[in-house]
């Protein structure tokens, strides 16, 4: 694994961001698109090693394009200069939630868990609903002293509790919540020694593990909206 070919390529693409240069430089986007699954598939062995339900994964099926829909979007630069990846159980879909990595050179790269996604009413509703019913498992997962030291819970959020629920609630707070995640920032020189990185990227998601697996209890019976 050559973490430099992925960031020399990210830099590149980031000062040229055009269609002519992408397409000028395709060879190049190939090495590093693969150095980035090759990174994958070492990460997925690591995550296995505490999570098997992941190991059954492609790579090249967890990754997300660096296209950009720009049709709504004031930058109309084309391209995401990053290497993306999801990896659960079922792969890159939402849900079930798992471990999410970004490669983005500016130290701008990220570790993340929890849905990121809060347009799924169906699973904002879920999740509220289990905190409510699972408060004290709730408390105890994110005020674990580990957890604490690496993370905070975030997400999209109303500023009132919504209707139905408890505005007294001892997770009032998150019940105002639309998406509930997790992120732990990567700075470049991290990602310098891959070995390492990649020790430290799964000590980081065995950690946020208890987190993911409380949200995928709750989800259970989730089903992705149809187009």
């Amino acid at each position: 694994m050559n973490t430099q070919i992925i960031i020399d390529y990210l830099l590149a693409l980031g000062m040229n961001n055009n269609r002519e240069w992408y397409h000028a430089n395709k060879e190049d986007y190939k090495k590093a698109n693969a150095e980035f699954e090759g990174l994958l598939q070492a990460l997925m062995l690591e995550i296995g090693k505490f999570d098997t339900e992941i190991l059954h994964n492609n790579p090249k099926d967890l990754t997300f394009k660096i296209v950009r829909d720009t049709r709504f979007s004031h930058d109309k630069s084309p391209y995401n200069p990053a290497f993306r990846a999801h990896i659960s159980s079922k792969g890159k879909l939402p849900v079930p939630v798992g471990y999410y990595l970004m490669i983005k050179p500016g130290n701008q790269s990220f570790l993340g868990g929890g849905l990121f996604a809060d347009m799924f009413k169906d699973a904002t509703t879920m999740i509220r609903d289990h905190i409510v019913r699972n408060d004290k498992e709730w408390e105890k997962i994110i005020h674990e002293p580990e957890f604490e030291k690496y993370f905070t819970v975030k997400g999209t959020a109303l500023k009132n509790v919504p209707a139905g629920y408890e505005k007294e609630h001892p997770q009032a707070e998150y019940l105002k919540f639309k998406s509930w995640y997790l992120e732990y920032p990567i700075m470049d020189e991290e990602l310098d020694d891959a070995e390492a990185f990649l020790t430290k990227a799964a000590e980081l998601f065995q950690i946020m593990k208890p987190f993911n697996d409380y949200l995928n209890k709750a989800l259970v019976g989730f089903q992705m909206p149809t187009k």
